[in-house]
């Protein structure tokens, strides 16, 4: 893992000190498909860095009820974690494996310093912001503006997109609970899509033509 870290980080533009301290002061994670790194309102003082796999962030309300945002990929850090843990706030959001994965946990002691003295770090950081504020902007305005039907197409996308693969492993009840519709709802417009040729059932997976 720590060749990976080490690449990860170059990739990144970090210095090599920076690259030292957060090896040093981190811990590696593996996480396999829907399993949960962070479930709403954990209190963990940890920030994930996706060394490699795919990872589904989704808003949860106060009565459990999901709502997708945004997939994070490989060398990517989780902006909402950030947002927590300096704010000193538990997660509001849940974060959860949707392939194998392999993580590096850095503490959240470390942010202030880093920040501080890693122009590089700090850019990382402002960087991934603005990426997931703008994903941001896109769901609000898709929530608002834009029917089920084009919401449900652009989550297909947007997976396969993010997944780079065609199929989609997932159930029209996944597919429900994350879009925050109902399952009777969803199926209608995937079969719908299939009658359009946009897509092509199979058992538990859609696949995208």
């Amino acid at each position: 893992m720590q060749k990976l870290i080490s690449e990860i980080f170059i990739r990144a533009g970090f210095h090599q000190k920076l690259i030292d301290e957060i090896s040093l002061a981190g811990r590696g994670k593996r996480a396999e498909p829907g399993e949960v790194v962070i479930s709403p309102y954990d209190d963990k003082r940890e920030i994930p860095i996706l060394l490699k796999g795919l990872l589904k962030v989704s808003s949860i309300d106060e009565d459990g009820n999901e709502l997708f945002l945004y997939y994070l990929g490989g060398g990517e850090i989780c902006p909402m974690s950030l947002a927590c843990c300096i704010n000193g706030e538990g997660a509001l959001f849940s974060l959860v494996a949707e392939e194998s994965s392999s993580l590096w946990m850095i503490p959240a002691e470390g942010l202030d310093s880093w920040m501080e003295k890693y122009p590089d770090f700090r850019k990382y950081v402002m960087a991934s912001y603005q990426m997931r504020f703008q994903e941001l902007m896109s769901t609000i305005d898709s929530l608002v503006f834009h029917d089920l039907k084009e919401r449900l197409l652009n989550y297909l996308l947007d997976t396969k997109q993010a997944t780079g693969s065609y199929i989609i492993n997932k159930t029209h009840q996944q597919i429900a609970n994350e879009l925050n519709s109902s399952r009777v709802v969803i199926s209608r417009l995937l079969k719908k899509f299939e009658k359009e040729h946009i897509i092509e059932q199979h058992r538990n997976q859609i696949e995208i033509l």
